[in-house]
């Protein structure tokens, strides 16, 4: 690997920890995209998992008082469940496939009316939303936008939406991780590669605390919107072109 891709790899993993700490997604999807130019998907997906594992439970660890536990534990039944379902199919997607489904889905989820969206304060939503949220990451590596979706309606502020979805999206990463690994080992990486991947996270992750605190919760809803529908069209552009490429 050149020294150019390596320090895009890393410029690109602090930026997207950093992004991530500050909504709570969006910066996976920046990291995920930036990967898949490098690696092959299942390698893609493994060290995407393990930088997305150390941002997320950094944000997770600060933010931890403010985690509503009862919806991260119903949520991991559901996700446990889905992991099952999708490994016993053992489902690897094309490039263009993952970049299409992570352009596509924020517009899915928009055209979605809202008095349709449920909340993931309502009983059994979290089960739900852990056992889809998982197949999702598993086919288009992100499903941090389509966890939002049962945020949008809740009454929580931006510190206890951040805080839960951290925990939920922490586990997520880690059956993801676990799925494609068990499919095809860690393919390229190295310690070498994976390690300072992570330090890099933490860094960006750690930014992110001074930035939260100073937003409003209008601003924190209004940022992430603008940022997914700017990144889910890059998204569909590269997909696209790969699908036309026949890649």
């Amino acid at each position: 690997m050149t020294v150019a891709s390596l320090a895009l790899i890393g410029t690109t993993i602090v930026f997207s920890s950093f992004v991530s700490g500050v909504f709570g997604m969006a910066g996976g999807m920046v990291l995920l995209a930036v990967l898949l130019t490098q690696f092959d998907v299942t390698t893609t997906m493994v060290l995407f998992s393990i930088v997305q594992i150390g941002t997320n439970g950094l944000r997770a660890v600060h933010w931890r008082k403010f985690v509503i536990w009862p919806i991260f534990w119903k949520y991991v039944v559901g996700a446990v469940l889905a992991f099952a379902i999708m490994r016993f199919i053992a489902f690897v997607p094309e490039k263009w496939m993952v970049y299409v489904l992570l352009g596509t889905l924020p517009f899915m989820v928009e055209l979605l009316p809202r008095e349709m969206r449920p909340s993931i304060q309502w009983r059994g939503i979290p089960f739900v939303s852990g056992f889809l949220t998982t197949i999702v990451q598993l086919m288009a590596g992100v499903g941090g936008m389509f966890l939002d979706l049962f945020f949008q309606k809740s009454t929580l502020d931006r510190k206890t939406t951040n805080a839960t979805k951290a925990v939920t999206q922490t586990f997520s990463h880690l059956l993801r991780g676990a799925y494609f690994f068990s499919l095809s080992g860690v393919g390229e990486l190295s310690a070498t590669l994976w390690a300072p991947a992570v330090v890099l996270a933490l860094i960006g992750g750690a930014l992110a605390p001074f930035v939260v605190e100073r937003m409003t919760d209008d601003g924190f809803r209004q940022w992430t919107r603008w940022i997914i529908f700017v990144l889910a069209g890059i998204s569909l552009l590269r997909g696209g072109w790969l699908l036309w490429q026949g890649y």
